[in-house]
């Protein structure tokens, strides 16, 4: 059998470890085994925190949605809050979904504070419909 010169190819596969691994602290970035394992540590974070990444910035969009929506619960002097909202744009088949209810709430408070006064009076005014046709006995 002949021998196989493969000198190079070893080198080029560890400048390449090491290059993405360059922002590393002290031995992680000089040493060629913990640099190996740095990046598969690395990767499988990465790969994990991208569904966290959703995930909160899910929680964030409800909490401001919440917060504007509480707001108003002073001048109405009855609870409205983040679950009744999107119940009743379900209810309604308005595609907002909690991204752009954020992005509202942010950039125009007024406008989230009408679409949720409009939501409020057309299920007030369900919920008093169907008390009349219904009364408890």
């Amino acid at each position: 059998m002949t021998r196989i010169r493969r000198g190079y190819i070893a080198r080029r596969r560890r400048t390449k470890i090491r290059l993405f691994a360059s922002s590393f602290r002290g031995a992680h970035s000089r040493l060629t085994r913990t640099i190996t394992q740095q990046k598969i540590k690395a990767l499988v974070s990465a790969h994990r925190d991208r569904d966290s990444k959703k995930r909160n910035f899910r929680r964030l969009w409800i909490i401001r949605i919440n917060a504007i929506i509480r707001e108003r619960v002073v001048e109405r002097a009855l609870s409205y809050s983040y679950s009744r909202l999107i119940h009743d744009l379900y209810k309604r088949q308005l595609l907002l979904n909690r991204k752009i209810l954020a992005q509202i709430a942010i950039s125009n408070r007024n406008c989230l504070y009408m679409i949720s006064n409009e939501l409020y009076k057309m299920s007030y005014i369900n919920r008093k419909k169907s008390i009349v046709k219904n009364p408890v006995e």
